[in-house]
């Protein structure tokens, strides 16, 4: 592995790893950044392709170890540099210029698996960390794949990233228009459950182990008229107590975690299912 000491912030990568981490998804290249010798492990072990590695000099023993491919460039610099293009209230002393893994619609649908598709599709989701949050959450409860709509955050965000714990670099997803989107479900054979506080049918009554995608909205604002109205269905979580709706990510996830239950005595219990993209 080539490595290299950068003692500049006009350094051509470093202007890459400003970009990619203040505009994440739109890098010219395709790339993302990340942050964090965590992370970048779990992205090694992901089998992402990692083009580039930027630590601290004096904290060159945290990457010291890892299967970086023979091609990865390692640049170190101090503390000072690396942080002026991290931009983070506690920036981390590594960070990495990332491949984002390329899912399709075989990877979204989860055909190595035995039981049916399990999807979330993201609507008008705003902060970054309810997006990673249900990332997490989805992969932890065996969800095949995340459909983002336009106007959700990018996935890359690094609160995102960071809220996810690697899950975003193991669990498909795919950013797409509304009408591809519903159109791909249909032919799928998906049905599709909007997530709503009321006039809704409670989740636990209602068969989730099929086929089945679940409509998440915006924290404020639910789901545009437009994007629930393509939904079969509407489903609540019963709450007893005075709280009147959950925020995003803890509903998405209550919903994952009870389509995981149903699925487990159908299915012939929980499955492991990760794979790399290609």
């Amino acid at each position: 592995m080539p490595v290299r000491i950068v003692q500049s912030k006009q350094n051509a990568r470093l202007k890459e790893l400003r970009r990619a981490l203040a505009k994440p998804g739109r890098d010219d290249h395709g790339l993302a950044g990340i942050e964090g010798p965590n992370l970048l492990q779990e992205a090694v072990r992901a089998g992402l392709r990692v083009p580039c590695v930027f630590a601290a000099q004096d904290a060159q023993h945290l990457i010291e170890g890892l299967p970086l491919p023979a091609e990865t460039e390692i640049l170190l610099m101090t503390r000072e540099l690396l942080e002026s293009a991290l931009g983070t209230e506690a920036p981390q002393p590594v960070a990495a210029l990332v491949e984002p893994p390329d899912w399709t619609w075989a990877h979204v649908l989860g055909h190595a698996r035995k039981c049916h598709p399990l999807l979330v599709v993201l609507a008008g989701l705003q902060d970054p960390g309810n997006l990673g949050t249900i990332l997490r959450s989805a992969e932890a409860f065996g969800a095949d794949g995340v459909l983002s709509l336009p106007g959700t955050v990018s996935a890359w965000n690094q609160k995102a990233v960071r809220a996810s714990a690697g899950s975003v670099f193991r669990l498909p997803l795919l950013a797409l228009g509304l009408d591809e989107a519903m159109e791909f479900l249909r032919e799928a054979g998906v049905k599709i459950y909007a997530a709503t506080v009321q006039a809704g049918e409670p989740a636990d009554l209602v068969d989730l182990a099929g086929p089945i995608a679940l409509l998440i909205g915006n924290e404020g604002n639910g789901l545009p008229k437009d994007v629930a109205d393509h939904a079969d269905a509407r489903l609540t979580i019963p709450c007893p107590g005075p709280v009147e709706s959950l925020n995003a990510a803890v509903a998405a996830s209550v919903l994952l975690y009870e389509a995981s239950r149903q699925r487990s005595a159908k299915c012939g219990g929980p499955q492991d299912h990760r794979g790399t993209a290609r």
